[in-house]
């Protein structure tokens, strides 16, 4: 679940981009200038939370003639699959864009079938006695 409110009415949705690997979700999320320490991941459950905050500038003597960049709390939820591995997310913010990786779990990656061969049994000779 994702959620989109203005500022005075609570968080805001913050971009992103969702991937598979064979191995994990990678989720990528645009957050230019927000202060790492304020993102804040939690997993609850199956329910993951990532809230990040940017605070609005100081305006004392400033007037603004456009003003675009959206400040305040950005928040998305998402609800995890039983495939993956919760106890392995790892998260990394650089340059501007946080990155969230959640493992697939073992017993969900693809796994690859060997066909084996069966012997034939050895045909039997059949002796004739003369």
């Amino acid at each position: 679940m994702a959620m989109y409110l203005d500022s005075r009415q609570g968080p805001r949705l913050m971009p992103m981009d969702l991937s598979r690997t064979p191995d994990s979700y990678v989720l990528s999320a645009d957050l230019p200038g927000v202060d790492p320490a304020s993102v804040d991941i939690d997993v609850d459950g199956r329910l993951l939370s990532i809230r990040a905050e940017r605070p609005a500038p100081s305006t004392e003597g400033v007037t603004y003639l456009s003003r675009e960049r959206r400040t305040g709390t950005f928040l998305r939820r998402f609800t995890l699959g039983e495939n993956v591995d919760t106890t392995g997310i790892t998260a990394g913010y650089d340059n501007g864009v946080l990155t969230v990786t959640v493992p697939v779990a073992e017993k969900a990656k693809p796994r690859k079938i060997e066909v084996g061969v069966t012997a034939k049994p050895a045909a039997k000779k059949v002796v004739t006695a003369a």
